[in-house]
């Protein structure tokens, strides 16, 4: 019975207190340790109890499914935000040349901006330039009455003579066709920078749609050269454009 009893005794005085097993909001004992509750525990587990079920089942385990996971994203990359375009031939030299790799913006024109003049950019020419992915630069958007050449032998566009010296071809004239268009609502006049080797807006004015790229066919703005590493730079709009009036308020003979 005395054995007995001192178990009984030792038993109840191992056993914490009421008082000492209560925590205050913050989720404290009184001795200041931590307690986390078994539901919470759970829960965390749970979040990220997916992760080793999908990989266990992959060979490879993580490292499979990390590049999965990386390949997903590049896609998501490449479909909505920065496609990758190889420069096809010389129709843009001398800033863009043959085998360079351009980064192409394809939100430029998502949220309500629309293309500029002196903008590059690349689009599908299927059904107007041919069944292939172009890129040229805009001289006239929606609008625009764009001439070549004037007196001075340089591109016209709303009445005002344009500079392209910075951009155009060394030795090349901004056109050895004359031309005398007026841009329709949304769609681009384009041209390459290397006129004399440049199938463009041009070479199509007697073709469905007269030559013009619709906006909706634009893919996006060209904005970095990313390779060869000693060719890399950004494309960006050139100033010759920035004193041509806007076409409300141009030529009275066009609108």
């Amino acid at each position: 019975m005395d054995t007995e009893a001192h178990h009984m005794e030792r038993d109840r005085s191992s056993r914490p207190s009421e008082d000492e097993t209560q925590t205050d909001n913050s989720g404290r004992t009184p001795d200041g340790s931590e307690e986390i509750s078994d539901t919470a525990e759970r829960e965390g587990r749970s979040r990220f109890s997916l992760v080793p079920l999908v990989a266990d089942r992959l060979p490879g385990g993580r490292i499979t499914l990390t590049a999965l996971f990386c390949l997903v994203f590049l896609l998501l990359l490449n479909t909505f935000v920065i496609q990758p375009f190889l420069i096809p031939s010389s129709s843009m030299e001398s800033g863009l040349r043959i085998g360079d790799r351009v980064l192409v913006n394809k939100l430029a024109y998502r949220f309500g901006s629309e293309p500029r003049r002196g903008d590059v950019v690349v689009f599908d020419g299927t059904d107007y330039f041919g069944n292939a992915d172009y890129i040229k630069r805009v001289v006239g958007v929606g609008g625009d009455h764009v001439v070549c050449c004037d007196r001075e032998g340089r591109l016209e566009v709303n009445g005002r003579s344009v500079d392209e010296s910075a951009f155009l071809y060394p030795g090349d004239s901004p056109s050895d066709v004359s031309f005398d268009v007026v841009v329709p609502d949304g769609t681009l006049f384009v041209l390459g920078d290397h006129r004399s080797d440049s199938s463009d807006s041009r070479d199509h004015l007697g073709s469905p749609g007269g030559g013009m790229v619709p906006v909706a066919r634009v893919i996006g703005r060209a904005g970095w050269v990313v390779w060869p590493v000693s060719h890399m730079t950004t494309v960006d709009r050139p100033g010759a454009y920035a004193r041509v009036p806007a076409a409300s308020t141009a030529d009275g003979d066009h609108g």
